[in-house]
């Protein structure tokens, strides 16, 4: 009796481990701007109750856009990204947050560990973006809505326009 009392007890308790939901789950957004599906992973992270900007995530430095793996775009055509265009294909996200505008970098290197071996060498395209005030977003999101790719988290934004090319 002893025994089956241990297993059942080893059983749940690695079960729980196992199903355990991660602190920053991947999530994907994705999207069809004007006949170009765009699919974004990232890993969400969540505030709880950190300072976020200028705090976790510095100001002036290249962040992974997310947690854990580096966030990827993909755009299966060629796209105009506010003004500048991004030939189709598979790219790490990377922003570096300032406390008025962002640099958006799509990097040729998309399968990394965060931003640790980041190589501005492999930069396909850079944009800055202003930054908008937007309601608090616990947990960050990133979504694809008509022709805009949008961050939101805590209380900060980012949008940048995307169109088919041609």
């Amino acid at each position: 009796m002893k025994s089956f009392f241990f297993a059942t007890v080893f059983v749940f308790a690695f079960s729980s481990i196992v199903n355990a939901q991660p602190k920053s789950p991947r999530m994907e957004a994705k999207g069809n701007i004007d006949g170009v599906n765009v699919v974004i992973d990232y890993g969400a992270p969540s505030a709880k109750d950190r300072v976020i900007w200028g705090g976790l995530v510095p100001y002036y430095k290249v962040w992974r856009t997310g947690a854990n793996e580096a966030t990827t775009v993909e755009v299966d055509k060629d796209v105009i990204i506010n003004g500048n265009e991004l030939s189709a294909g598979k790219y790490a996200l990377f922003t570096i947050p300032s406390k008025e505008k962002w640099t958006l970098i799509f990097n040729s290197e998309y399968n990394q560990w965060g931003a640790n071996k980041y190589d501005p060498a492999k930069d396909v395209l850079k944009v800055e973006v202003p930054i908008s005030n937007g309601d608090f977003q616990e947990q960050m999101v990133i979504s694809v809505e008509d022709a805009t790719l949008r961050i939101h988290w805590e209380k900060v934004m980012v949008s940048v326009e995307v169109a088919a090319k041609g």
